[in-house]
């Protein structure tokens, strides 16, 4: 039986690895430098443990926009392929859920890439659904686009 629990702040870089999982493009130092700007939000981590080996990773938010009011965001989800097919991805979204509910949240939005169709598959069997368009535009002053992967 895994376990679930916040991660620590001062431990945040320990889901390093899984997040290379999902960000094969960008370099581990670029992810580590915004993991270390993010700990200065209200930016936290659900990971999910085999003992003492972190198995799973769900960073999320909670929110406040107009148009849907105080929510709670999963960001970056990651099971280790070892452990995927398990229910673990259900079992992270319910303590997410109940974390939301319990901290005053009346929904929960996510972005998910156009491209993952499994993800999208996931999300709509978790109750998601489509309800608009995430859109980018890139404020650097190269004409490289911001790095996208397939979370």
């Amino acid at each position: 039986m895994p376990d679930f629990r916040v991660i620590e702040k001062n431990n945040l870089d320990s889901i390093l690895p899984l997040l290379q999982l999902i960000n094969p493009t960008t370099e581990l130092s670029v992810l580590a430098e915004r993991l270390e700007a993010m700990k200065s939000t209200d930016y936290q981590c659900l990971g999910v443990f085999d003992g003492d080996r972190l198995v799973g990773i769900c960073g999320f938010w909670m929110l406040i926009k107009i148009y849907v009011g105080k929510h709670i965001e999963p960001d970056n989800v990651v099971i280790h392929p070892d452990y995927r097919s398990q229910g673990i991805g259900e079992q992270m979204l319910a303590w997410i859920f109940d974390y939301g509910r319990q901290h005053g949240c009346i929904a929960s939005e996510l972005n998910v890439y156009v491209q993952n169709s499994p993800g999208i598959k996931f999300w709509m069997s978790q109750g998601y659904k489509i309800i608009g368009f995430h859109m980018q535009k890139n404020l650097s002053t190269s004409d490289t686009p911001p790095e996208t992967t397939h979370c």
